[in-house]
């Protein structure tokens, strides 16, 4: 059997034509990982489009919700009303005012000197004033369809439009008309998705879990 050699410029031709190939996906991949993000301001070119294309994303900072107040011992004058809770605890979470009885929508606090009164968590101040019944308010609105609401303040250190952060101090605890025999208190309610809810089961509840 008769066994034909290859020409002598046989293999040479094929190394050069791999290192041709190997040369132009190297040069490609560089013009790849140059490629400017923005369009408009190619002096950034660290980084790649490919990497936002791609990328995997991972859990944000767990954040739980806190309470308003950051007094251990505090005493809560009026729960929220809870229709399904005992006949006990639903007579302690009426509020009588001029004659009338109106289900508590919110939490009241209350202490024998002035304390903090805190947001709960991240977000935009969107109301500061004054109600006749329930005197100085704060409203902020957070990320996640919530808007706490705190009422009867002392002083009020913020203002409509500021930003606040979870446990910024946002006022003094105050008293208001609708409870007389409190010096240093708070109302508190909370609003999730427009319905008022028992804030007692959202404190320390992680917002991803909502």
């Amino acid at each position: 059997m008769k066994v034909k050699k290859l020409k002598g410029y046989v293999l040479p031709s094929f190394i050069a034509l791999l290192l041709m190939v190997a040369f132009g996906i190297a040069m490609l991949f560089k013009s790849s990982m140059t490629e400017a993000v923005f369009s408009d301001d190619n002096d950034y070119k660290y980084t790649t489009k490919s990497i936002f294309r791609n990328y995997i994303p991972t859990n944000a900072v767990e954040v739980t919700i806190s309470k308003p107040i950051t007094v251990d011992d505090i005493t809560i004058y009026k729960n929220y009303y809870n229709k399904d809770a005992n006949d006990e605890e639903r007579k302690n979470s009426i509020i009588y005012y001029e004659n009338v009885y109106m289900q508590n929508s919110g939490i009241d606090y209350s202490y024998n000197q002035e304390f903090d009164v805190v947001s709960i968590l991240d977000g935009t101040v969107i109301n500061v004033g004054e109600d006749e019944m329930l005197g100085k308010f704060v409203e902020i609105r957070h990320s996640n369809d919530m808007i706490s609401l705190y009422q009867s303040l002392g002083a009020i250190n913020v203002k409509k439009d500021d930003e606040v952060s979870r446990g910024d101090v946002i006022a003094k605890s105050g008293k208001s008309k609708l409870y007389k025999d409190i010096e240093n208190g708070l109302h508190f309610e909370l609003s999730y998705k427009g319905s008022y809810v028992n804030p007692n089961d959202y404190f320390m509840k992680k917002v991803q879990d909502l």
